[in-house]
């Protein structure tokens, strides 16, 4: 069941481009804090700067990624950084080369 949330999720030009945009943050975000962007993860409002939609928009798209496992979310303060989680992405990788 998890490989059709992930399906959908994927389903979403915004989405797919947060994923690659967070296989290599420092690649493509500003990093301006002491939070490690590889090990804790990018901030919502810069995910929201990048992508240029509304917070509410962006927010509701790192909900639909995080809910099919293709983020984790981590909490410091106010703030919310999302990585990607690449445990789940192999998993999804290999269901597609060995079963579909």
């Amino acid at each position: 069941m998890e490989n059709i949330e992930i399906f959908k999720a994927l389903a979403n030009e915004h989405r797919l481009q947060i994923l690659f945009w967070l296989k290599n943050p420092t690649a493509y975000f500003v990093h301006d804090t002491d939070v490690d962007m590889i090990e804790i993860g990018v901030c919502v409002g810069e995910i929201q700067k990048k992508i240029g939609l509304t917070q509410s928009t962006t927010s509701h798209y790192l909900s639909i990624l995080q809910k099919a496992n293709l983020l984790i979310a981590t909490k410091i303060g106010k703030w919310t950084y999302y990585r990607r989680n690449e445990i789940t992405l192999a998993n999804f990788r290999s269901f597609i080369e060995q079963d579909l």
